[in-house]
């Protein structure tokens, strides 16, 4: 049994898991992913064998008594100290962020999907709140899903992804260019309790614009749903992207044009997560 642990935010534990448990069913073994044996209940995996609470408390003390060994993934690259613990033992902690397994993680990928479905109350109300902001239309909509990402952004890379409203409404502006004549619903997601909306209603008018405020894992359901996505580099918007190959465009420069927005699907933007 792989127990797998991290201290990083939801989509970062999803892709980090994804990794060992497709390491895990290549080699005939079973992971349990300790995070979503207790936070996150937004999928089908918290509700499978194996992941609850009391598994969780076990492990992270079998851990801590030196009882479980630890498989380290700390350090991009190869890992031979780790590997050969994988390898070796038949109950480990796996934990770091660096744990990559692409060609294994694509072969297990539906199976990834089936375990982080979302449950099906959660995926209900986001559906029932779609169909109440687009009654309305009759004409056929492109849904353009946008992550706003701020909070710990201002820190991470030091602040380089860390950007304004103007920056979000300059990419969803150039986004519609290449949509003359479509109507676009601009759903827009983030953890910026701040988010200037007027703003956004104001800069984007002759558009459909839904701000969803809901949990995380409403947020990612959501987006997941969209057609198209745009956001910052962030593992939020590349697991909303996984689950039906949305196209995904990454804001890596404050400054965007029609003719420089860049979309990617997940099989290629997941092998290059900064």
């Amino acid at each position: 049994m792989l127990f797998v642990r991290d201290k990083g935010r939801m989509c970062n534990n999803i892709l980090q898991f994804a990794h060992v448990y497709a390491w895990a069913r290549e080699h005939g073994r079973r992971a349990v992913s300790m995070r979503f044996a207790y936070k996150y209940q937004y999928f089908h995996i918290c509700h499978t064998r194996w992941h609850h609470f009391a598994v969780y408390l076990l492990a992270k003390w079998a851990a801590r008594c030196g009882l479980l060994p630890v498989a380290s993934f700390h350090q991009p690259g190869s890992n031979p100290k780790a590997e050969a613990l994988l390898e070796r033992c038949k109950w480990l902690m796996v934990e770091g962020w660096e744990v990559r397994y692409y060609d294994l993680f694509l072969k297990y990928k539906d199976e990834i999907l089936r375990l982080f479905a979302f449950d099906a109350k959660l995926r209900a109300k986001v559906l029932a709140y779609m169909r109440s902001v687009e009654g309305g239309e009759t004409e056929e909509v492109i849904r353009l899903g946008v992550h706003v990402r701020r909070g710990d952004y201002q820190r991470w890379q030091g602040g380089k992804y860390l950007f304004a409203d103007d920056t979000f409404i300059a990419y969803i502006k150039a986004f519609a260019a290449q949509r003359i004549g479509k109507k676009v619903h601009v759903y827009i997601c983030g953890n910026d309790p701040t988010l200037n909306r007027a703003r956004y209603e104001t800069e984007l008018q002759g558009m459909a614009i839904s701000f969803p405020n809901g949990n995380p894992g409403e947020d990612l359901c959501l987006l997941s749903l969209c057609h198209w996505l745009i956001g910052p580099p962030s593992t939020f918007s590349l697991v909303a992207a996984m689950y039906n190959d949305l196209p995904l465009c990454w804001m890596m420069q404050p400054n965007v044009d029609e003719s420089s927005l860049s979309f990617q699907r997940f099989n290629y933007l997941f092998r290059h997560i900064l």
